[in-house]
């Protein structure tokens, strides 16, 4: 395997670039749509209320839009996520982040989690839904169990943080993701990716997306190491993502 395996286009094609910060401007939305429009990227997390927005503001560029359901508590109720799910998807969304409900997880109540997540799934037909375990408010066992209710309920990914409560993506965390779900689960990092070395630890560990804002960043960092052909460190073959 050599370093550089990872290209340029491929780590594009496994960004979701978030746009997601309640203060965020309609003006600063804008800044980041023209970032992903400018670095090709897969797709861009939007809030649920710029959903229509940014569709409408990246047609025709190949950027995707997603959105977050039940963000970033997943304490709404199951109806809640449900009817913002519908919406999200009339407004164009092609793929979901759910929260889970995290306080049921740590009460151990996994049926009710796994029916939320189900309600979620069944409420977006063919969209990839991709469940946020929030990692860091769990111990590993939870962690597990999170996982396992996700990948029963049919869901996409597993996917480790809002971005909101503190931590984010760790190796560890990705290691134990990967491990738990089968190979029809994909595992998505996010959280605290801000460099490129970030990027491709995770990436080694498993993961197969990356939630993060520091796009340009990890980006043109790829491009300056492999004109240079500086090592990739961490660097895998992703042509089977």
């Amino acid at each position: 395997m050599s370093d550089s395996t990872l290209t340029t286009d491929a780590l594009a094609g496994m960004i979701d670039h978030a746009i997601l910060k309640p203060e965020l401007t309609r003006a600063d939305v804008d800044a980041q749509l023209a970032i992903a429009r400018e670095y090709r990227i897969l797709s861009v997390c939007v809030r649920p209320s710029d959903v229509r927005y940014a569709v409408e503001a990246l047609e025709g560029s190949g950027v995707g839009v997603g959105t977050v359901i039940g963000f970033p508590h997943g304490t709404t109720s199951t109806t809640a996520k449900v009817a913002e799910s519908r919406q999200a998807i009339a407004d164009g969304a092609f793929e979901l982040d759910m929260v889970v409900n995290i306080g049921w997880v740590r009460s151990g109540l996994l049926d009710l989690v796994e029916d939320d997540i189900r309600a979620v799934v069944e409420a977006a037909g063919t969209v990839p839904v991709k469940v946020i375990i929030e990692t860091s408010l769990l111990n590993d066992e939870q962690k597990v169990a999170a996982c396992l209710a996700a990948e029963a309920t049919g869901a996409a990914f597993v996917k480790t943080s809002t971005g909101f409560a503190g931590g984010g993506a760790t190796v560890a965390d990705i290691t134990l993701m990967r491990a738990t779900v089968g190979p029809s689960v994909e595992v998505k990092a996010s959280g605290g990716i801000r460099s490129l070395d970030d990027a491709l630890a995770v990436i080694a560990a498993g993961a197969s997306r990356l939630g993060t804002s520091a796009t340009a960043t990890l980006i043109t960092d790829l491009e300056a190491r492999t004109t240079t052909g500086v090592a990739l460190e961490g660097a895998v073959d992703t042509s089977s993502y």
